[in-house]
């Protein structure tokens, strides 16, 4: 279906930012002050991982308004929250564009655009670049191996964990992103995972400087143990969280947190553990593989 791009995100067409953008992320879990979004216009699920294979054999398709409009709900909702987006403009033949976190990262060194393992993924890295430029933000380009934002947690200050599946980030990409982070003294700590989980960020992710969530049978005992070495509790959540994508949570700093509404066991965790949680619907997404996590490239965060 052909979308008119100027009427279909809720009847307004969405604002783009123009001027320089300034990329800076020091952790997962500081004060989040801009992010980067691509409304979901095309998406599509693609057979890429466990849950996307069971939504297409359970015959589902995507209903375009009802993407659209859980897409503005959430980017009003950060908007709510002191978080100022920045849209990317999506493509026809790219139904993934919408999942910006996995093209680009954040870092105490600028922004990388990164090395997705899917061929037609490697495209909405070119169409983030195209946007830097007209931010006048410089960009490092990840060359050798895949490597893919879900994947990439920036714990926190010297601290920086890479998940490794084995099919969409590679040794070679991990390395090479990891490289700056070591020569400046980081701590670079890798979590294998069974491919079917896709990303780290979908069983894994930051709350704060000292806490995060994590579906702990599906975790490597090894990298739980390392990171609990440095101090990091770990609130565990049920395996089925993960196919929910319910752990694929977003930490705004000062202890709040958007979850997504499909998944109540997670969101009654955190509220329990002392964060403000806030939830999105998000169905549309989830069922192609991607939660609010996936949903938002943060492009500077601030300390407390």
């Amino acid at each position: 279906m052909k979308v008119d791009f100027d009427t279909a995100w809720g009847g307004t067409r969405p604002s783009f930012f123009s001027g320089q953008l300034h990329s800076h992320v020091m952790s997962e879990t500081d004060r989040l002050t801009d992010v980067i979004l691509c409304p979901p216009h095309y998406l599509a699920p693609v057979a890429c991982c466990a849950v996307t294979r069971h939504s297409i054999k359970q015959g589902f398709a995507t209903c375009t308004t009802e993407a659209l409009a859980q897409h503005e709900a959430l980017a009003a909702l950060l908007e709510e929250e002191g978080v100022r987006c920045h849209m990317l403009r999506p493509a026809s033949d790219l139904p993934d564009m919408c999942f910006t976190r996995d093209v680009g990262v954040a870092t105490p060194f600028g922004l990388f655009a990164l090395s997705p393992a899917l061929g037609h993924r490697r495209r909405e890295v070119d169409a983030l670049l195209a946007a830097c430029r007209t931010w006048d933000m410089p960009v490092t380009r990840i060359e050798q191996g895949t490597i893919e934002g879900g994947d990439i947690c920036i714990a926190r200050d010297g601290l920086l964990l890479i998940g490794m599946s084995g099919e969409r980030s590679s040794a070679a990409g991990a390395e090479e992103f990891a490289a700056p982070f070591r020569a400046a003294g980081w701590e670079v700590i890798l979590c294998p995972f069974h491919a079917d989980h896709l990303h780290l960020d979908t069983i894994f992710c930051m709350l704060a400087q000292d806490e995060a969530i994590g579906c702990i049978e599906l975790l490597d005992p090894a990298f739980l143990d390392a990171v609990r070495a440095h101090g990091i509790r770990i609130l565990p959540a049920p395996a089925q969280s993960a196919f929910k994508l319910g752990c694929n949570i977003l930490a705004l700093g000062d202890r709040r947190i958007i979850a997504s509404a499909q998944d109540d066991i997670v969101a009654e965790i955190l509220r329990v553990a002392g964060y403000r949680v806030r939830t999105a619907d998000i169905s549309q997404f989830a069922a192609c593989g991607g939660g609010v996590h996936c949903l938002t490239q943060p492009v500077r965060r601030v300390a407390a």
